[in-house]
């Protein structure tokens, strides 16, 4: 087969941040497909250093608008740990549901504005309003709700206000959290079945392809591994593995590649992937009925190897988010709200946080003089662990399409669709500071 193929996408659409998708084939021979990530570094890790453990939590929230929730839990927990800090079951309840709100809420806002244009042939959500306004109006009140759910725990959805060391600065009173129960119950639950029937039609459209590769996320004997727990492996085997968060820079092993601002990361393999299809292939026996439900009726059965599935993966965990909130305050509310002092600091050493956010495993570490003020940080970004995955894609990917005869434009897309599959967060992922491009 004697094909040419020069795609150059600068600056991939409906994604956050700048990537680039680079692939050149002469006369039927790929001699470059590549995933490049140009974005500038970035200096959070530098920004923390002399600053008080009360301010440190605040600082790193701005990592990112869409995972703040998630960056505010993860430095939390490593401060709590370096501190001695152990909060109480009403912090620890109230964190899941801000965290389970945040995750839902970029999910919804993944599948409905930045995936759903693809499966249905769409430039963008845009013509959709037009073309299908009752389907744009579901995915806006679904998403209206989510980031009002953040927003009750939280503060506000976007860099929330309310968590600190310790605690809570201020709790939502019962009358908000059965408002919000109500609103998911009768309003999210019925939307969400509503958009389960549209998957169900869309997913034909889904691109079949398959990598087994190493899934790496947190397992929690408490529930399915999103707020808490330890880091789990699970290999294209079945073989799973588990390590302490504590051990987390074991597991990440980050590498600096040529074609990126951001470190690589690796584990058993040469690549791993973090998100939702990780969480759902780890965690599956720990779904709410409900999602799983949803799972079924996907045809989601684990493993699942197709990274465009990561997509689905997502709306079950939104699902899943709902009825495990629910859950949650009914808990909340027969053990009673009551005002508490965030918990005082029992040492000054160091510790490491891990939370999942929306596209993965997130880890903070830091390090506090005797007075509570920080001497150093760091934070391995979920994006940055993906982006050695999605090369590895590339790499199987390209060759089966040119095999399949697929045109230019089909491979195009193809590329673009696997990575807003991942729904990456490239600004918050690049964390080199000093890379020369051989051009």
């Amino acid at each position: 087969m004697s094909k040419n193929i020069s795609i150059d996408v600068h600056h991939l659409t409906r994604v956050e941040g700048h990537g680039n998708i680079v692939v050149d084939v002469k006369n039927g021979t790929v001699e470059k497909c590549e995933w490049q990530v140009p974005e500038a570094p970035r200096f959070f890790e530098a920004m923390i250093r002399g600053r008080h453990y009360t301010e440190v939590a605040r600082i790193t929230s701005r990592i990112c608008g869409i995972c703040a929730v998630g960056h505010t839990l993860a430095s939390l927990k490593a401060t709590e740990n370096a501190l001695g800090i152990q909060i109480t079951k009403q912090t620890e309840l109230l964190r899941r549901i801000l965290k389970h709100g945040e995750n839902a809420d970029s999910h919804i806002l993944h599948v409905y504005f930045l995936v759903a244009p693809d499966l249905v042939g769409a430039p963008s959500v845009f013509p959709l309003a037009e073309s299908h306004p009752d389907v744009v109006k579901r995915a806006l009140r679904m998403k209206k709700i989510t980031c009002d759910w953040a927003s009750l725990i939280g503060g506000r959805s976007t860099h929330p206000t309310k968590p600190v060391p310790g605690g809570f600065a201020s709790i939502p009173t019962k009358k908000e959290l059965e408002e919000l129960k109500n609103k998911l119950l009768n309003t999210f639950v019925p939307d969400a079945v509503e958009t389960f029937k549209l998957l169900q039609t869309l997913a034909p459209n889904i691109p079949a392809f398959e990598r087994p590769t190493e899934y790496i996320g947190l397992v929690d004997e408490v529930e399915y591994g999103l707020y808490d727990g330890q880091i789990g492996s699970l290999m294209p085997d079945g073989t799973k593995t588990i390590y302490e968060v504590s051990e987390y820079r074991s597991v990440t092993n980050e590498w600096v590649s040529p074609l990126s601002t951001a470190k690589f990361t690796k584990h058993n393999l040469e690549s791993y992937m973090a998100g939702a299809l990780a969480r759902i292939n780890l965690n599956y026996n720990q779904l709410h009925p409900e999602a799983k439900k949803i799972a079924e009726g996907l045809g989601f059965k684990t493993p699942v190897f197709n990274p465009y599935f990561n997509s689905v993966a997502q709306f079950i965990e939104a699902v899943h988010s709902a009825y495990m909130t629910v859950g949650f305050i009914d808990e909340l509310l027969a053990i009673g709200l009551k005002d508490e002092e965030p918990v005082k600091p029992t040492k000054y050493s160091k510790g490491a946080g891990a939370t999942e956010v929306p596209r993965g495993i997130l880890f903070h570490e830091y390090e506090y003089d005797d007075e509570g003020f920080c001497l150093g940080g760091n934070c391995i970004i979920p994006t940055n662990q993906n982006h050695a995955n999605i090369q590895q894609d590339f790499n199987k990917l390209v060759p089966e399409m040119l095999a399949a005869d697929k045109s230019e434009a089909e491979m195009t897309l193809g590329l673009e669709m696997l990575v807003r599959a991942y729904d990456p967060c490239i600004s918050c992922s690049t964390h080199y500071l000093d890379i020369k491009f051989k051009k």
